[in-house]
C-alpha cells in the first residue's frame, strides 16, 4: 500500500527522495518499494518533484538520472528532441555561453509551458462561449444544410435550389466572419 506525500511547513509537498544503489535498482523512500525509471518519469509528468540520491555516498545523482529517463523516452520511438537540438546543445559544452544555456532553456520551457496551458483554455471555451463557438455553430449549420441538400425531400418540401442559395449565403456571412477576425 502506497503512502501518501507528507505536506511541509509551508504548505508544499517535499521532493520524493529516491536512493540508487550499486545494482542500479532504485528506491522510493516515500513507499517504501523499489521503482523504475518509468515511475519516476510519471512522477515527473505528475508534476511530483524527486531527488535522487546514491545510496552507497549520498551525493544528488537526479540531473543523471533525469537525463537517463529522456534517453529512454526517445529511444522509445517517438522523439521529441531532433538531432540538431542536441547537436546544438554538445556544442554549447566549454562555450563562453555555456552558464547561460540552463537558463535560458528553462526560460524557455516555461514560457511554452505557460503558452500551452493558455491555449487548452482558449480551445476549451471556444465551443462553449466567445468567437470560435460562433464559427462552430455556422460550420454545423452549414453542415446540416449540406445534408439536407442531398436528402430526398417529400412533396410539398422546399427545392433543392432554395436550400443551395441559403447555404451559399451562410458560406458567405462565414467568410465574411473569419475576414473579421484575421
Amino acid at each position: 500500500m502506497a503512502k501518501t506525500a507528507s505536506v511541509g511547513e509551508n504548505g508544499e509537498i517535499p521532493p520524493v527522495i529516491v536512493k540508487k544503489y550499486a545494482n542500479r535498482r532504485l528506491y522510493n523512500t516515500e513507499t517504501s518499494s523499489y521503482i523504475t525509471l518509468d515511475h519516476l518519469a510519471q512522477l515527473t509528468r505528475e508534476g511530483r518533484e524527486f531527488k535522487v540520491l546514491d545510496a552507497k555516498t549520498d551525493d544528488d545523482i537526479t540531473h543523471s538520472v533525469l537525463t537517463q529517463i529522456i534517453m529512454d523516452e526517445e529511444g522509445k520511438g517517438t522523439t521529441m528532441l531532433p538531432a540538431n537540438f542536441l547537436r546544438q546543445i554538445i556544442s554549447m559544452y566549454g562555450d563562453s555561453m555555456q552558464a547561460m544555456v540552463p537558463q535560458y532553456l528553462e526560460a524557455s520551457m516555461e514560457a511554452f509551458r505557460s503558452n500551452q496551458a493558455k491555449f487548452h483554455e482558449a480551445m476549451k471555451g471556444a465551443f462553449t462561449g466567445g468567437p470560435l463557438a460562433e464559427i462552430a455553430k455556422r460550420n454545423m449549420a452549414m453542415f446540416e444544410a449540406a445534408t439536407n441538400a442531398f436528402t430526398p425531400k417529400k412533396a410539398g418540401e422546399s427545392s433543392k435550389d432554395d436550400e443551395i442559395a441559403a447555404l451559399k449565403a451562410q458560406l458567405a456571412e462565414l467568410h465574411a466572419k473569419v475576414d473579421k477576425l484575421g
